[in-house]
């Protein structure tokens, strides 16, 4: 027995090493700290793009590169508390999105941090502009300040009786309390009603949608950790109410929301892979320019509507990208 544990040991276990062990090992492989701002669940597709283009460049798991996986589950206690782990371990590259950032960034100042998204990376004081982001710091920003009135138009074209919508956001993180300042605004100018739904916990959800006026007819939930870890609960409780839901992102549809607008997600972590690449073979992080998405989906949800009974207009289910049936 012992000597079966020795053998598979040496042979092929290197990846199940503690970290700490690995990082005194003379010429060990690079370690990648990758945390996840939400679950394991509700990024699985994003870990799983990554890895693949990461593979695509040569860095193949448990081989050449280590990927050491964390999950905060959109607990803000949790960013500081893995970024400081990663720092301890001296990990050769964080990788992280979202509310995660500003913590990761305060956690070190030297190891390279790469953002797979992140909403406004100047205005958060993360980069000091896209073309040279200086510091220890680069990925990929969103366009959220245009998402926010794309994304209201597509609601009120498909819609044209829509009067009042409810807007859920995280307004702990900042990116999500502007974007919901963004929407306020939006909806005024195509005279909508916008209720503002604040939330900073999973707790806070349920309480959240029992003070919803009756009058709303729709709700947008603007993008953040909390609202990833918890879409599913969130279009559930819309459902019930049977609320149209606009969304940010492929993957809160296919959780049964109805419809989204915005960047491919899978191609922004594939993206950040890329940026690994370059910095595990001696790219300096600050030098590496900011960069946008390229792609933007229209993606609707029939099961969802026809769960509420809607029929959706004909000219949205022709302008998506994507139809989930």
């Amino acid at each position: 027995m012992r000597r079966r544990q020795f053998i598979a040991l040496v042979g092929g276990a290197a990846a199940s090493w503690p970290l700490a062990a690995r990082a005194q090992q003379p010429g060990k492989i690079p370690v990648v700290g990758f945390l996840g701002a939400s679950t394991a669940v509700a990024w699985e597709p994003f870990v799983g793009a990554f890895s693949k283009r990461l593979a695509e460049h040569g860095w193949i798991e448990g081989r050449t590169v280590l990927i050491e996986q964390r999950w905060a589950e959109g607990r803000n206690r949790r960013f500081s508390e893995i970024a400081a782990e990663f720092v301890r371990l001296n990990v050769d590259v964080i990788v992280t999105a979202g509310s995660a950032v500003p913590q990761a960034k305060q956690a070190t100042s030297t190891i390279p941090i790469v953002f797979a998204v992140a909403s406004d990376p100047i205005g958060a004081g993360l980069i000091a502009s896209l073309a040279r982001p200086g510091g220890n710091v680069t990925g990929l920003s969103l366009q959220s300040n245009d998402l926010a009135a794309k994304r209201l138009e597509i609601l009120r074209d498909a819609f044209p009786g829509l009067k009042r919508l409810g807007v859920i956001a995280n307004v702990g993180y900042g990116a999500s309390a502007l974007e919901m300042r963004d929407v306020q605004t939006n909806a005024q100018k195509l005279g909508l009603e916008a209720d503002m739904i604040e939330i900073r916990r999973t707790e806070d959800i349920e309480p959240a949608f029992e003070g919803l006026r009756r009058e709303v007819q729709a709700l947008y939930a603007c993008t953040d950790s909390v609202v990833n870890a918890n879409i599913r609960r969130i279009n559930g409780l819309a459902m019930k109410r049977r609320l149209l839901t606009i969304l940010g992102a492929r993957e809160y549809v296919e959780a049964d929301g109805l419809i989204s607008y915005g960047p491919n997600y899978l191609d922004l972590f594939a993206r950040a892979a890329d940026y690994v690449d370059k910095i595990l073979r001696g790219a300096k992080p600050g030098d590496l320019p900011v960069e946008q998405p390229t792609r933007f989906e229209l993606v609707v949800n029939l099961k969802t509507a026809k769960a509420i009974g809607l029929t959706l207009p004909p000219l949205l289910i022709a302008r998506a990208d994507e139809v989930i049936e």
